[in-house]
């Protein structure tokens, strides 16, 4: 079952978009949980199993080699990237479906305008969660143990 599961997960599938890779390697990994593979070694198999241009993206979000990061980091770049993708997906399936014109009248225009966008919702993503992680762990370090007196002049 785990070599079964192996070449499922390595097993490139044609026109699956990150979300759906995404999805599909999470119910791999839920088929067989007791599969004993590290949270590291689950993410490098899920990197090396994308496309190029997806592992661009993952590096572009991660500020760099996505595989430095700590596992929960990466994570957490992968589920931000899944969510924007899929909610990108759903946005042109109903623009597709309404027979609403594209934002651009060149093909090759729109896809480099849709890579643009989609690279800088990723970035603000990040830099969003890098953000709200430095806060909390400044409200952490600010936020006072004990009552403080007021000072007496």
């Amino acid at each position: 079952m785990a070599s079964q599961g192996t070449s499922e997960i390595d097993s490139d599938k044609p026109n699956e978009t990150f979300n759906e890779a995404w999805e599909r390697f999470k119910g791999l990994l839920r088929q067989c949980p007791h599969h004993g593979f590290f949270e590291l070694h689950q993410l490098d198999t899920f990197y090396n199993a994308l496309n190029p241009n997806d592992q661009d993206a993952l590096d572009s979000a991660a500020g760099g080699n996505f595989l430095d990061k700590i596992p929960r980091e990466c994570l957490s770049i992968i589920e931000s990237k899944s969510k924007v993708r899929y909610l990108r997906s759903r946005v042109t399936d109903v623009r597709a479906n309404t027979n609403a014109p594209p934002p651009s009248s060149s093909p090759s225009n729109s896809f480099k305008l849709q890579q643009i966008a989609a690279s800088l919702e990723d970035k603000l993503d990040i830099r969003m969660n890098g953000f709200e992680k430095s806060l909390n762990d400044m409200k952490a370090f600010i936020t006072p143990t004990a009552p403080i007196k007021a000072v007496e002049e």
